[in-house]
C-alpha cells in the first residue's frame, strides 16, 4: 500500500477533525465558563466580561468616549452633585529597538495599524489578557493619537500599573 492509502487518509482526517474540534471548545471555554452576570459586594448586577472580539480597540474607545459624553453632560445639569474625578492616566516608555508595532487586537496575529519608535512615552487607557510575547501575556490600550494595542513586554511602566480593562 502507498503512504496515501485510505486508512492513512482517514486517521488524517480524522486528526484534523479532532484538532479542530478542540480547538474550538478551548477558544469558547473562558467564555461558556464565566458567570454571565456577576454580582459585586454590594448586590448591583454588573455586565458580562467582554468576549475578544470586543476588545478591539475601536470598540474601547467608543465605550470611552460614550462615557465622557455623558459625564459632560451630568457636569452641565444644574442642582445635581460634582462627577466624580476623570479617571487616572498611565503612562509606559517603549523599550522595543527600533519600534514596537502597534495592533487592532491584543493578538500577534491581528491587523498591524502603527508604530512607536524606541524611547516614546505613551498614555496606556488599561491592559488585557492576550497573546504570550516573549513570556508575558498582557496588553496595553495606548491612546496616544489612534487606540491601539501595544504587548506589554515591550512597554515599561512609568508609575503604578493600568487597571485591567
Amino acid at each position: 500500500m502507498s503512504p496515501l492509502s485510505r486508512p492513512s487518509r482517514f486517521r488524517r482526517l480524522g486528526l484534523c477533525v479532532a484538532t479542530g474540534a478542540l480547538a474550538a471548545v478551548t477558544a469558547a471555554a473562558p467564555a461558556l465558563a464565566a458567570d454571565p452576570h456577576p454580582v459585586d459586594h454590594r448586590g448591583e448586577a454588573h455586565t458580562s466580561a467582554p468576549a475578544s472580539d470586543e476588545l478591539s480597540a475601536s470598540a474601547l474607545q467608543r465605550e470611552y468616549e460614550a462615557q465622557q459624553k455623558e459625564a459632560r453632560q451630568e457636569a452641565q445639569t444644574p442642582n445635581q452633585a460634582k462627577p466624580q474625578a476623570p479617571k487616572k492616566t498611565y503612562k509606559g516608555r517603549v523599550i522595543a529597538k527600533p519600534y514596537l508595532l502597534l495592533r487592532d487586537k491584543p493578538t500577534r496575529s491581528s491587523k498591524v495599524v502603527g508604530s512607536v519608535k524606541y524611547g516614546t512615552v505613551v498614555k496606556i487607557f488599561c491592559k488585557t489578557t492576550g497573546d504570550n510575547v516573549d513570556g508575558n501575556n498582557r496588553w496595553y490600550l495606548l491612546t496616544d493619537g489612534t487606540w491601539a494595542w501595544g504587548s506589554a513586554r515591550y512597554i515599561e511602566n512609568i508609575g503604578a500599573a493600568p487597571r485591567f480593562c
